[in-house]
């Protein structure tokens, strides 16, 4: 069977957050980062951190840490790139990837691009979901990368390319849907305001195992 690696993405510059390292934001008593790990870990066979700053502190995880190999923060499709080169040399067939500031994403992420990658026979995908008004919209940090495109992605940054569905739309790639009863699991922290959203949301969740227990 072919193995898929997971990557987490914190390589960004959280300017929204002041600059701070927005993975290691405190949610809940834990780092932001914990979280993603701790849903995204159980679905794959090993996961990496890519990052740019603070590298021992992601070392801390227990995971390979992987900084751009593009310079001067290139994006998210850098730290794609240096994940998908961490998967050649390990012998893997593919990543997925995951925001290190998204920490309610789906459990089923990885079987959720699997299935419609498989249905529009391609082996890209990027995640998706319905926002408040029904309107479906991609998450392009979310996704099903394969190695085979290592090389194509390499020459699309070195020519300047950054937007992530420029890139993958070019490929063809498939939109994995991810419905939910309102609480959106691609939420993503940018704001303080955020922090304090994903804060009641990860009490009413404790709440509701606790009241179940």
């Amino acid at each position: 069977m072919n193995r898929v690696l997971g990557l987490v993405l914190a390589g960004g510059r959280g300017t929204r957050m002041g600059g701070v390292e927005k993975g290691l934001i405190p949610l809940g008593g834990k780092p932001l980062v914990a979280h993603v790990l701790a849903r995204l870990a159980p679905q794959l066979d090993q996961v990496a951190i890519n990052a740019n700053r603070a590298l021992d502190d992601y070392r801390a995880f227990g995971c390979p840490v992987l900084p751009d190999t593009v310079p001067d923060f290139a994006g998210p499709l850098a730290g794609i790139l240096a994940g998908l080169e961490w998967a050649e040399r390990e012998g893997a067939a593919a990543i997925v990837s995951a925001a290190a500031d998204t920490p309610f994403l789906p459990r089923d992420l990885r079987i959720g691009l699997e299935l419609a990658s498989v249905a529009a026979e391609t082996d890209l995908a990027l995640a998706a979901s319905p926002d408040g008004s029904g309107r479906v919209r991609r998450h392009p940090t979310f996704g099903l990368w394969p190695v085979r495109l290592r090389a194509d992605l390499a020459a699309a940054l070195g020519r300047g390319m950054r937007k992530i569905v420029a890139w993958t739309d070019s490929h063809g790639a498939a939109t994995a849907v991810f419905d939910h009863d309102g609480d959106d699991p691609f939420f993503n922290i940018n704001t303080p305001e955020d922090l304090l959203l994903a804060e009641a949301r990860l009490a009413k969740m404790r709440g509701v195992r606790e009241g179940a227990g």
